[in-house]
């Protein structure tokens, strides 16, 4: 896969004399890789429509362009079907520690909270809806489907899901990341950037806020200040439909990888993503039944 992702990066319209092709660790949903040309570097981004993820390359574009105009994410250079190349960035990407860290921390919320408030204007094409109760009962569905060894959670799953969906209750749209692990997050030591927008689209606030919470092990103490910096008042209000978010934003990325053990040919342990998320989605569910 990636030799061929190699020669297919090569063999681009955008390059005039592409060196040094390498692949770029961090992926795992897409084969990721440098090129330098000309002297300048770029990334390329190889991979095709994932339906049972979600994922529509186009949608990927329309919001990569639109967190480009808006400063938060890197130039978009050149896209065809199947290929994503972009800008450079000489940054590093954030660990869950990295996050974790409380200077960082409201480096993020505050991005987030710009990306919420700012990215409406510089998006000029339809984009995806992104409902994270939506998401997880298609997931739900085609592992069934597809006789997944966890069918046997199912059932559980989608009640919770139901009762989930109840507790979040009404809320406003903004167009969201929703897939907020440390290494979509990277600093170039001035400003604070977000990668990777193959499930961006319009969802809840609270979805990002959650994901980022739930993804990098943050405290209580951490999740109440962050929800006090985002909404510039009380944690209170909003602590029981973020909670609910929480538990949504888990179960979603441990159905994410109960499907990814059945379809993909990327080479990552995802049965051990798996073990990890549902043992991070007990923990949340046990935490919501206690608000």
């Amino acid at each position: 896969m990636t030799e061929n992702a190699i020669e297919r990066t090569a063999a681009l319209s955008c390059f005039s004399d592409p060196q040094d092709i390498k692949p770029l660790s961090g992926g795992i949903t897409n084969v990721n890789l440098t090129v330098t040309d000309q002297g300048r570097k770029y990334v390329v981004r190889i991979g095709a429509d994932i339906e049972e993820h979600g994922v529509m390359r186009w949608n990927e574009l329309a919001l990569s362009q639109a967190a480009a105009k808006g400063g938060f994410s890197p130039e978009v250079i050149h896209h065809e079907d199947g290929v994503l190349v972009l800008e450079y960035l000489d940054a590093s990407t954030f660990a869950e520690e990295d996050v974790r860290k409380p200077e960082n921390l409201h480096r993020i919320v505050a991005l987030i909270y710009d990306v919420h408030t700012q990215m409406g204007q510089h998006l000029i094409k339809p984009a995806l809806a992104f409902w994270p109760y939506q998401v997880n009962r298609t997931y739900i569905t085609r592992l069934l489907a597809a006789g997944s060894k966890y069918q046997g959670m199912f059932d559980r799953l989608t009640k919770q899901s139901e009762m989930l969906e109840q507790a979040t209750g009404p809320v406003d749209l903004v167009i969201g990341h929703n897939d907020l692990l440390a290494a979509n997050i990277l600093d170039d030591g001035e400003k604070l950037w977000l990668i990777d927008w193959e499930y961006g689209g319009f969802n809840a606030p609270l979805f990002d806020l959650a994901g980022l919470a739930s993804n990098n092990g943050l405290s209580e103490a951490q999740e109440r200040l962050m929800l006090e910096q985002y909404f510039a008042t009380s944690p209170d209000q909003h602590w029981r439909p973020y909670q609910a978010m929480k538990c949504a934003s888990l179960m979603r990325e441990t159905l994410w990888s109960m499907t990814s053990e059945i379809h993909s040919a990327l080479d990552f342990d995802y049965a051990q993503y798996t073990t990890e998320n549902l043992d991070r989605l007990n923990a949340a569910l046990s935490d919501f039944a206690n608000t």
